[in-house]
């Protein structure tokens, strides 16, 4: 995979008629591995995961260091990368594009920026920086106005606006999962829309019959699988075995950078 070639291909998956990017979100090599292996070709990470994983708080701009090793860790794999990176880390648009110069360094291809209800023109800020520093970096802007804040519509349409102004590839409503509120939001942006998937809401098909054009998992499978594993060992001391699938020690292990390496090599040599 060339850095020339795949954010082209990152932003053509955007725009399949009738067929939005599910973009699943992984937190390590093995859940990446594992969901690029049932044919996912590109995969997030989440932030919630990766702030979990460290014992840092989400959203607070505490997981910098850990995003990026993520990346490099997950950059030079074969599918396409997209980091949830919060806000960037920084309040400042130069620290931010800099950010996105080292993800793109390791192989990232987009880079998902939330406003977290701050100032639209600081956002727009950002998102500008970063097409500047790094043209071809998909940027895909989320809004938090339905997540956290009260849905107000033409405070997220205000918010849309700017930052497809300043370059976004794509615009992320997370929160909103009213049919007609999503047809609205596809009627009034250009970009390609993204909605965070949520089992209470519309299912893929309808979302893909509604015009949008990326739906993410964010932290739900993390979740599932904490909620798996605790649901598990409750079982045992119960009594009962393990319910779900459960892949085997070899499945894991097949993850393993270095077999994945050795089995490549023999295939071509």
């Amino acid at each position: 995979m060339t850095t020339e070639h795949a954010p082209v291909s990152f932003a053509a998956l955007h725009h399949r008629p009738g067929e939005p990017l599910l973009l699943p979100n992984a937190w390590d090599h093995a859940s990446a591995a594992a969901l690029a292996a049932r044919g996912f070709p590109a995969i997030g990470t989440t932030s919630l995961a990766v702030a979990a994983g460290a014992g840092l708080p989400d959203g607070a701009g505490a997981t910098r260091e850990q995003t990026v090793r993520l990346a490099l860790t997950l950059g030079s794999e074969p599918y396409l990368l997209s980091v949830d990176a919060e806000a960037g880390f920084s309040d400042d648009p130069d620290e931010v594009a800099r950010l996105a110069v080292e993800l793109w360094a390791v192989g990232a291809v987009g880079i998902n920026l939330e406003d977290g209800l701050g100032p639209a023109a600081r956002h727009a800020a950002k998102i500008a920086a970063v097409k500047a520093a790094v043209p071809g970096m998909f940027v895909n802007a989320r809004t938090d106005t339905h997540w956290s804040g009260d849905g107000d519509e033409r405070d997220t349409l205000r918010r849309l606006d700017a930052y497809q102004a300043a370059g976004a590839d794509g615009v992320f409503v997370p929160g909103v999962t009213d049919p007609e509120r999503i047809a609205a939001l596809v009627r009034h942006t250009e970009a390609p829309l993204n909605v965070l998937y949520s089992p209470a809401g519309p299912p893929l098909a309808r979302l893909a019959d509604l015009g949008v054009r990326r739906v993410s998992l964010g932290s739900l499978l993390y979740r599932r699988a904490l909620g798996a594993a605790v649901d598990a060992v409750a079982g045992i001391v119960a009594g009962r075995a393990p319910g779900g699938p459960t892949p085997s020690y070899a499945d894991v292990r097949a993850f393993d950078r270095s077999v994945s390496a050795s089995r490549s090599a023999n295939s071509t040599g």
